[in-house]
């Protein structure tokens, strides 16, 4: 099996001439200096999310209690707060901080990735001599219509127009090129290649104006490379009422009869990222709204909320305005639609002049108050960088990193704050972007979306429409675009949720980036017609976001007390994986601080 040759992948990571890309310069006397001008992790392809390197520290910490990090260099920087974690939710507290206290306070945010924004990663994947616009994980402003006035002030300050997301979605594209939601069954997993203009479940129905199938759920049954015995039952899955005792899979099995494992597997797979797990982990009321199969077809996700308030980065795109909001000096434009063609200059983002100073590459591993707690009035915070300890000082820290890591590196946490925190799991999760030359082969087959139930990638989708800014989305067969793919890794059937994301966890992280490519290469050929489409002529960038600790699920709340001078925020805090949530947690803690 062949390999894209056009670029030179080195663990994955895309490696450009010269030393543009390093983190930072070589000596420890300069490594807080600003990063070159030329850094700019957005346009990174391979593995990317949780990437190569970014959890190394944070797991020796965690997993081996380390604590010998050589000599620490004490960099005498004292600010009025130190964030740690860059996402959404520290990125607001440091903006909050600033509201209450003056723009004068100096705050640190420090991450230990290479870019800023937490799940809220942009993608830049180069196709031809176009520059291709796609997220990497949180996607969508929900409930958009509802926000809080916290939230709407917020986005009115930072230049998040909600009237020009929901303008810049064409709700027409997908019955104007008549596409819709269907599935792909896979020869490996059902015994032969097969397309079926069916979801068999809701989980296509995010995307709005896009059909959910052509045909009717009795022609799905018929269809579906099942047996006979086998179509039968998918059909009384398919016309089942919902109604039953106990867990989902107990309603398929013991109500409906299910005995066929080839419609287990499409059963488990029909839910992926609107829950934290496969379908067999769940109870009647959580696969109905996951959108499970067998339940009633919804066509429209929320009539009075759809799901199209998104940038062509998702939710990067509010991120990049708020970083543009506390480092004026780091893009041009003035709000978030003007950014979305702007290239950021992440050599601004850790000037010393700069009130606020965002840095990258730099994980926490020691958060301690200089003091007795309930007095304290200063904090020390110990990070790694380039594989050397640095110290700075704060008046006080926001921890708005994974809740879980919290009791690893705050020591003395009362009892029962530390065992809530480490109650805390999150579910793996992977968005990967594929760019290609044209969807000619995708159009030829109708595919909105494919729910692929025996792949590694479960699902299968045309880049969402979002034409804003300069950028517009694809338009016709002929033109490069995404396509995006989802995998929701789960373990061993009927274990723990818990166990799952373990298991699944490992399992994900140990893959190279080879490993995916092979996957995918063989997805698409398999799946798309061979005539149209050819994978190593088509295939120009691959993208793959891996979360390790995806969608949050949130232990007791006496977990996110605040301890002295030190707060604690992040959407894992309330078991959201909500931008929204993210923001009102900065916001909390910022307050809780006094």
């Amino acid at each position: 099996m062949g390999k894209i040759t056009r670029r030179d992948f080195i663990n994955g990571t895309l490696m450009v001439a010269g030393s543009a890309m390093l983190p930072r310069e070589a000596s420890s006397q300069a490594a807080m200096a600003a990063l070159d001008p030329s850094y700019y992790p957005p346009a990174l392809t391979g593995l990317r999310g949780s990437h190569p390197g970014s959890d190394a520290h944070a797991h020796s910490r965690a997993w081996t209690q380390k604590s010998d990090w050589g000599s620490t260099t004490d960099l005498k920087e004292e600010y009025d707060l130190v964030v740690v974690g860059g996402g959404f939710s520290g990125l607001a507290a440091a903006y909050y901080y600033q509201q209450k206290h003056g723009k004068d306070k100096k705050v640190l945010v420090l991450d230990n990735h290479d870019d800023f924004g937490g799940h809220a990663k942009r993608n830049e994947l180069t196709v031809g001599s176009e520059m291709l616009i796609g997220y990497g994980g949180s996607h969508s402003i929900t409930d958009a219509r509802r926000i809080s006035k916290l939230i709407a002030d917020l986005f009115d300050d930072i230049g998040v127009d909600i009237d020009g997301l929901e303008k810049s979605y064409d709700q027409t594209f997908y019955r104007r090129h008549g596409l819709c939601a269907m599935t792909y069954f896979d020869k490996e997993t059902f015994g032969e290649d097969k397309i079926v203009k069916h979801p068999y479940c809701n989980h296509p129905n995010y995307v709005e104006g896009l059909p959910m199938g052509t045909i009717s759920i009795e022609e799905a049954a018929q269809q579906a490379p099942l047996s006979e015995e086998g179509k039968k039952q998918l059909l009384r899955v398919l016309k089942g009422t919902g109604e039953g005792r106990g867990s989902y899979f107990e309603y398929l099995q013991n109500t409906l009869g299910v005995t066929d494992p080839k419609i287990m597997t499409m059963a488990r797979n029909s839910a992926l990222d609107w829950a934290s797990s496969g379908t067999d982990t769940m109870s009647m009321g959580g696969a109905r709204g996951a959108g499970a199969m067998g339940f009633p077809l919804k066509p429209v996700y929320d009539e009075e909320n759809p799901y199209i308030y998104h940038y062509p980065e998702g939710n990067a795109g509010v991120v990049r305005a708020l970083v543009k909001k506390l480092i004026p000096a780091v893009a041009e434009g003035s709000n978030a639609e003007e950014l979305i063609l702007s290239r950021f200059d992440y050599s601004q983002l850790d000037k010393p002049t700069n009130p606020i100073r965002i840095r990258l590459n730099s994980t926490v591993v020691n958060v301690e108050h200089l003091g007795d707690p309930a007095n304290a009035g200063e904090v020390s915070v110990r990070f790694i960088n380039d594989n050397q300890a640095y110290e700075v000082k704060g008046k006080g820290a926001v921890m708005a990193c994974y809740n879980m890591m919290i009791p690893h590196i705050v020591p003395n946490l009362p009892e029962d704050q530390d065992a809530a925190l480490r109650s805390h799991v999150k579910s793996p999760l992977q968005y990967t972007n594929v760019g290609v030359t044209n969807w000619r082969a995708i159009k030829e087959i109708g595919m909105g979306f494919a729910m692929c139930p025996g792949k590694m990638h479960q699902a299968a989708t045309l880049e969402l429409q979002s034409n804003l800014g300069g950028y517009e989305s694809t338009k016709t067969p002929d033109d490069p675009c995404i396509v995006q793919m989802v995998h929701c890794p789960y373990g061993t059937v009927g274990a723990p949720a818990k166990e799952q994301y373990r298991e699944a966890r490992q399992k994900m992280m140990t893959l190279q980036f080879a490993d995916y490519e092979e996957e995918i290469r063989g997805h698409l050929t398999d799946m798309l017609p061979k005539n149209l489409f050819e994978f190593d002529r088509d295939v120009k960038s691959i993208t793959v976001n891996r979360w390790a600790h995806g969608y949050a699920s949130s232990g007791p709340a006496v977990g996110r007390r605040p301890f002295g001078r030190i707060t604690i925020a992040n959407s894992d805090s309330v078991g959201s994986a909500d931008a929204q949530a993210a923001i009102a947690q900065g916001y909390r803690a910022v307050n809780e601080l006094g």
